[in-house]
């Protein structure tokens, strides 16, 4: 290209791992852009961890009734209007795609709309339009997994259950990770009559603690939804007004009639448009291929970040911090940042919540490490009995030499609160006696730590 490009940097997707990118390069005086075929705001913004956790709450207030049921607490009719608490949700929603793009536009960001795909080198087409660039960065987030199996456009998405408007009487979730365990919880406290879980491994939520996981699934069954573990989803059928998920089990072939489908089984990279081939950008079905600096390990004029990189966890802080990472290389037009990842904690909003940070056990012995595990049901403790909390425990694992936190697993009220403090703990060295001396504001949550290591 010899002709001087419309652009310096080209952001591909307007969420977290994007918009940060280009305001940085825009502070730097880029001529930058930044392009989505969404409105602007990302999947953690507008389609999940936010409008989610808004729900979330809504439901808190039904799990709280009940468990301070018999304890002084006279509520009345413990019922959530499905309407009014989607409503709720849409006062954050439906501002933020407006505020968050005349934010980037007062930076001197152009805000473009539409399908984006390279056609050269230093081209991108939008909606068939050619806009050309020095660099680009690409943070298109991750979509939904194809399911392959019959009767899959019978299925909604999550970004779809967030915007029904009436409640589901009888629902079904085809996977067994965050979306269809969080989900699930909300249907059901918000009054839906039936709800199935239909997971294909022995137990859900399977990158946490298989033993909290287990509490996980009494919580959940106490509420009775229908958890199916082993169970492989075959089909999906339209029956009249009804749908009928048709699935293998270890005892024979089953099936649930219910009256919505949700797809929570997993997501991959949203790659598959952009036609990577084009400009040699390198991916696999982890993502675009990055190195420690998130630039493409095939093309020095890409970086990539968040979901749809082969990098860190899909965390949208993980999403930022890489963005932070990219933006300082891009800047520098040489890699003189490269991307640490500090301990991440993660966090599945079921009532009771559970974290984790670090090593589960089985990873820290496949490492050979030699540690000890306190493991304890906490519902007895009184940061638990004074709320009624029923399930409730923690597992953390300490190197034996160093005492040093490997691993912290916790289930139960506080739980995503006290899994950061270990996750800071541990990314700053701290000992479990160094924890044990800490002092913490009682009666909180978080001065239950020190009897946890």
């Amino acid at each position: 290209m010899t002709d001087k490009p419309d652009f310096d940097l080209v952001v591909i997707g307007a969420g977290t791992a994007g918009t940060g990118v280009a305001r940085t390069a825009a502070a730097a005086s880029w001529r930058t852009a930044i392009v989505d075929t969404l409105p602007y705001g990302g999947t953690c913004v507008l389609r999940g961890c936010d409008p989610k956790k808004m729900l979330v709450a809504v439901t808190e207030g039904i799990d709280w009734a009940d468990n301070m049921s018999g304890k002084g607490l006279v509520a009345g009719n413990n019922s959530i209007d499905w309407s009014e608490m989607m409503a709720f949700k849409r006062t954050f929603t439906d501002r933020m795609p407006s505020a968050i793009e005349g934010g980037l536009q007062k930076a001197g960001i152009t805000t473009l709309h539409g399908d984006a795909k390279f056609t050269a080198m230093s081209t991108l087409e939008v909606d068939g339009k050619p806009v050309t660039s020095r660099y680009f960065h690409i943070a298109t987030g991750a979509r939904p997994m194809t399911l392959g199996i019959p009767g899959e456009d019978l299925v909604i998405t999550s970004t779809e259950f967030l915007e029904l408007t009436e409640k589901p009487a009888r629902i079904a979730f085809v996977g067994g990770g965050f979306i269809a365990m969080e989900f699930a919880h909300i249907s059901k406290r918000a009054g839906a009559n039936e709800v199935t879980v239909m997971q294909r491994g022995k137990h859900p939520l399977v990158q946490f603690d298989p033993d909290l996981v287990e509490l996980v699934m009494d919580a959940t069954r106490a509420l009775q939804i229908d958890l199916q573990c082993e169970a492989k989803v075959q089909a999906i059928e339209k029956s009249g007004v009804d749908l009928v998920v048709r699935y293998e089990a270890p005892d024979g072939q089953k099936s649930v009639t219910c009256d919505l489908v949700v797809h929570a089984a997993g997501r991959v990279p949203n790659i598959d448009n952009l036609n990577l081939d084009a400009i040699g950008v390198e991916s696999s079905r982890r993502g675009i291929s990055v190195s420690k600096y998130m630039r493409s390990t095939s093309n020095a004029n890409v970086f990539a970040a968040g979901d749809c990189a082969d990098s860190g966890p899909n965390l949208t802080p993980v999403s930022a911090n890489e963005a932070r990472i990219a933006g300082k290389n891009l800047l520098a037009g040489k890699d003189v940042r490269e991307i640490k990842y500090p301990p991440i904690p993660s966090v599945v909003f079921t009532l009771p919540p559970v974290a984790m940070v670090g090593l589960s056990e089985e990873a820290a012995r496949a490492q050979g490490l030699k540690f000890d595990v306190k493991f304890q049901k906490t519902d007895s403790w009184y940061s638990s009995m004074r709320v009624g909390a029923t399930h409730a425990a923690f597992k953390v694992l300490v190197e034996q030499e160093t005492g040093q936190i490997l691993g912290a697993h916790v289930i139960g009220p506080g739980a995503e609160e006290q899994i950061n403090l270990f996750a800071m703990a541990m990314g700053a060295g701290l000992s479990a006696n160094q924890i044990k001396g800490l002092i913490f504001a009682y009666p909180s949550y978080a001065s239950d730590l020190g009897s946890m290591v």
